[in-house]
């Protein structure tokens, strides 16, 4: 089962500084992080997304890739490649757990300057792995798909 966790800090470092934490942990696999975007709002208000491509996207794009290459045949497979890859992104987000962005666009806006957010989605559910991870980091949960006992132990890990 996918959860969603969004964390705000009041500093520009935190939340890219989490990112990097989760994806650590991927790499070792103790986490599957499906999807992540962080915002920073710095001093000057002026706001920076960036965005991980989920994996479902991925692999949307790719088969849309394939599927036009399959379709525009010998006579356009370039255009074909194209279309089909931009079809299957799109076709992947749908289906996907990413991020949402209007979502990211509504953390987006709540943010004050200077501050910063992160999205994220993992799939893998290892609460205990979650929480050393954010233990050195000082946030708000914003939003949370964890039931209730995991979401508390995170909110404490966050003090």
């Amino acid at each position: 089962m996918s959860h969603i966790l969004v964390i705000t800090f009041e500093d520009e470092n935190q939340a890219p500084a989490v990112l990097q934490s989760l994806k650590n942990l991927e790499q070792q696999e103790m986490l599957n992080l499906e999807d992540a975007a962080v915002i920073v709002k710095d001093a000057e208000g002026k706001v920076h997304v960036k965005n991980m491509t989920g994996t479902k996207v991925k692999a949307g794009a790719a088969a849309g890739g394939f599927l036009g290459l399959v379709i525009g045949g010998l006579l356009f497979p370039v255009a074909g490649l194209a279309l089909g890859a931009a079809i299957g992104a799109k076709v992947g987000k749908h289906f996907g757990n990413g991020v949402d962005k209007k979502f990211v666009k509504e953390v987006r806006d709540s943010l004050i300057p200077s501050s910063s957010a992160i999205l994220f989605v993992v799939d893998r559910e290892n609460t205990n792995i979650l929480i050393t991870a954010l233990k050195p980091y000082s946030g708000k949960i914003y939003q949370s798909s964890f039931d209730s006992a995991a979401e508390e132990e995170m909110r404490k890990a966050l003090l």
